[in-house]
């Protein structure tokens, strides 16, 4: 039965000064029979000059203007969708080689997490899901009425750790009203003791979150 599973995909975008490479340990994660037949990517941010680090020179997928990062924080809004732009290319070009929109999942951390929900609102149709680990709403909400119908149905599921003092919890609570005013649901997990990291814990639950979608899609 493995070799008649259909083909997943996992897009994994990292946060600010880290690369694609440094996160692929992130799949050893994952053992699941059922993602077996799952291909991963793990692409890298262009080396861009970031405001918060005095202009220096890092890994970035747009600008991110202050840290901590609070619900309040200016936004690079044509940074982010310039950046959405090539997350876009990346997912065209998996469904051009076979695989089914609805078995495609795009995950991030921080700054990737706050990508991740950018490039799902603005994706043209429905994908099998968006994971946001530590990230924030990067757009204003004029954003919403670009929303597709087809994008409002890919679920979110949303990872905040309380403890978290570089993108701070509140930013990360401000997701799920923000989703639901643009008539989305959203799967909303805090974590009491978690600093602006990933966990353990936190993959356990990526896993079967994703296997639960790949069998209802």
């Amino acid at each position: 039965m493995a070799g008649m599973r259909r083909r997943s995909f996992i897009l994994w975008l990292h946060g600010l000064g880290d690369s694609g490479p440094a996160n692929e340990p992130i799949k050893t994660f994952f053992s699941s029979p059922e993602l077996r037949n799952t291909s991963w990517a793990f692409p890298s941010a262009p080396s861009n000059p970031v405001s918060c680090n005095h202009g220096a020179v890092v890994p970035s997928w747009f600008d991110i203007y202050e840290i901590p990062v609070t619900a309040e924080s200016p936004k690079d809004e044509n940074g982010v969708l310039r950046a959405v732009q090539n997350v876009h290319t990346m997912i065209d070009k998996e469904i051009d080689s076979g695989t089914n929109p609805k078995d495609i999942f795009i995950c991030g951390f921080s700054q990737g997490g706050a990508l991740t929900l950018a490039s799902i609102l603005l994706y043209p149709r429905t994908l099998g899901g968006g994971a946001v680990f530590s990230g924030w709403v990067p757009f204003n909400s004029s954003i919403i009425g670009r929303i597709s119908p087809e994008a409002k149905k890919t679920p979110i599921l949303w990872s905040h750790g309380i403890a978290d003092r570089t993108v701070l919890f509140g930013a990360g609570q401000a997701g799920p009203p923000f989703l639901e005013q643009a008539g989305m649901s959203c799967e909303f997990k805090a974590y009491p003791d978690l600093d602006h990291s990933i966990s353990n814990e936190e993959l356990r639950t990526l896993e079967s979150w994703i296997k639960s979608h790949l069998q209802s899609s």
